[in-house]
């Protein structure tokens, strides 16, 4: 009977969400609720407890899968907890995280948090509406407060006020075009002029922005020589050298008991959601073209 009811209340669920607009299966209804639940009672048990890395430990095993969200003919919240990409991955723990320390245990509240965190303005308004590029995740969820940005902080006043900055710290001049001269290659963008130009506009208006990062060279380095910036659980997205892009992947940072950096991370290579054993480091330096990390705290 319990199992019925269960059912029936997910059915229900299910007819609502479409009739709000939210593409998802059975499958990703119910393992939501069930990982909710786990995490709260583990939560409950250990306040202590890294959010970030206890739900993404959990989705360890996913297939990557590229383009899960170019699905619908207009845009709509995608939830796939089936198959992954990087950007999902995180996007996929960030949410469950925010559920959890909210109390909730319900589909609903889950699927609030997603959009807020996927969408400029917190829900679905048309393509252009979600953070493509990943500096726009993250000045809009900064804005939010659901982020943080202490190390890129830091490196802005020291800059300001003439101080030298400290050899673990580059800084990238932002100049992101890559959508709109590649649009054939997004599936909702292909064609669309309107689009093009609206987010051309956007592109525009992030030129000459400043991030700083972590060179790639200096990932090595103990959680005390990079000033206490890198934190269990904290959002990594590797910078690139790639014409027309800020990052190219992220991921969550977990400090081995090696000591070393690692990234938990839905792996292209590796086809799945896999904690990579290579440090970051040693990642890195198979892929010349990536400059190094940006750091995001979760406010959790």
């Amino acid at each position: 009977m319990k199992k019925l009811i269960l059912l029936l209340m997910l059915l229900s669920v299910k007819a609502a969400s479409h009739a709000a607009g939210i593409t998802y299966s059975t499958a990703d209804s119910l393992l939501t609720v069930k990982l909710l639940a786990e995490g709260r009672k583990a939560y409950g048990e250990n306040k202590q407890l890294n959010l970030m890395l206890y739900y993404g430990k959990k989705l360890q095993g996913v297939p990557y899968v590229a383009h899960t969200l170019e699905v619908n003919k207009t845009e709509q919240l995608v939830v796939n907890l089936r198959q992954m990409d990087c950007t999902t991955f995180v996007e996929t723990v960030f949410a469950l995280c925010l559920t959890t320390k909210g109390g909730s245990v319900k589909w609903d509240d889950y699927c609030r948090n997603l959009q807020t965190i996927r969408y400029e303005n917190g829900k679905p308004e048309g393509y252009v509406s979600r953070n493509h590029y990943f500096l726009w995740w993250m000045d809009r969820n900064k804005k939010k407060g659901l982020v943080s940005t202490s190390m890129d902080d830091d490196m802005h006043k020291r800059a300001e006020q003439g101080r030298v900055l400290p050899s673990y710290i580059r800084k990238q001049t932002i100049n992101i075009d890559y959508m709109t001269t590649h649009s054939s290659a997004y599936k909702m963008l292909a064609g669309n002029a309107s689009d093009i130009k609206a987010i051309a506009a956007k592109e525009q208006a992030s030129k000459g922005r400043v991030v700083y990062y972590i060179p790639s060279a200096k990932t090595g380095l103990s959680k005390k020589q990079l000033g206490g910036y890198v934190r269990d659980g904290d959002i990594l997205a590797i910078a690139t050298k790639k014409k027309g892009l800020d990052t190219t992947h992220i991921g969550i940072a977990s400090w081995g008991k090696d000591g070393k950096l690692h990234l938990l991370n839905a792996s292209q290579v590796r086809g799945k959601v896999v904690l990579e054993p290579m440090t970051l480091q040693q990642y890195m330096k198979k892929h010349p073209t990536q400059l190094g990390i940006w750091v995001l705290h979760p406010e959790l």
